[in-house]
Order: C-alpha cells, then sequence, then structure tokens
C-alpha cells in the first residue's frame, strides 16, 4: 500500500486592494493585521495593513490601510520617536487578549491628525495602537494617564525635545 507522506504546502494567499493613496497594492495574507473590534468609529473594518515609508526607513511615520474600504487609511506615528518617556499604563488583561505579553512582541502607534496648518498636528496618546507581532492581532488601547491627551500637539514635543539638547 503506498502512502503520500508529503506535508501540504502552505500557501501565502495574495490578495490585490485598491486604495486612495496607494493605488492597487497587493497583500501577502500572513501581513494582515486583526482588529477583532476594528477601531472605535470604524468597527467595521476589522482587516489592516500596516505601511511603512520604505525610501526613509528612519520616518517614524506609517500607514495603517484598511482592507475593507481602499478609502480609509490612517496616519501612524511611532510614538517614542518625539517622545522618548511615553509609557502607556493599560490594563494588562486588555493586552493579553492579543496573545502572550513578551517583550519586543508588540508595536505600539499613535494616529495623528495633519491638518492645513503642519504645526498643528496631532497625536492620540489616550488610545494608542497596539499590535502584537507575533499573532497580528491589534487594538486601540484607553491607557489610564492623566498626562496623555486625545490631541497631544507633537511639534510642541518635537520643540521641548530640541530644548533639552541644545540646552545639554
Amino acid at each position: 500500500m503506498h502512502h503520500n507522506c508529503q506535508q501540504p504546502k502552505t500557501e501565502v494567499i495574495e490578495m490585490t486592494v485598491k486604495t486612495k493613496h496607494f493605488g492597487e497594492i497587493e497583500i501577502n495574507q500572513e501581513k494582515v493585521i486583526n482588529f477583532k473590534e476594528g477601531i472605535p468609529g470604524f468597527e467595521e473594518h476589522k482587516q489592516y495593513l500596516l505601511i511603512t515609508d520604505e525610501e526613509d526607513s528612519t520616518s517614524p511615520f506609517s500607514w495603517l490601510q484598511s482592507l475593507e474600504d481602499g478609502d480609509t487609511a490612517f496616519v501612524l506615528i511611532n510614538p517614542f520617536s518625539f517622545m522618548p518617556d511615553y509609557a502607556p499604563n493599560i490594563d494588562e488583561d486588555y493586552l493579553k487578549t492579543l496573545g502572550e505579553i513578551r517583550e519586543g512582541s508588540y508595536l505600539i502607534y499613535a494616529i495623528v491628525v495633519i491638518p492645513q496648518d503642519i504645526t498643528a498636528m496631532t497625536a492620540n496618546l489616550k488610545a494608542p495602537i497596539i499590535i502584537n507581532i507575533e499573532t497580528q492581532k491589534a487594538m486601540q488601547a484607553i491607557c489610564q494617564n492623566e498626562e496623555y491627551q486625545i490631541k497631544h500637539s507633537i511639534y510642541a514635543e518635537f520643540e521641548k525635545s530640541q530644548l533639552k539638547k541644545a540646552g545639554e
């Protein structure tokens, strides 16, 4: 009797999404980030792709592109780029819903609002986007810190850090 003992090949499913900002993009299914509860105001959007600036790897900005709606994309910033001591206090049980809590398994971003006047740009430090890179699960979490605002001025923080550097 002959048995075929070959392991089935794992296929990486590619799909294409038409987006407003990036044109048509191909998506590797392994890179899809799942927001079980969506993002407040966009609860129906569960799947996203994190898009970084390939030409400028030092850029603190990236984009969270909805895969259900090509017109929906959020500008994200690495909050540590302008506030190195950012330390959101988030309920651990809440974080565990994304997977095991381990050093280096999380990415933290803040959603950015960019008005016409770029100096008025703000980041939502009160409700960061947390991505578990091992499980590809994510959420927008509310942190308990009083000092962080929903509309935190990025420009003011950059200025503070420049003054600190100048004063050293």
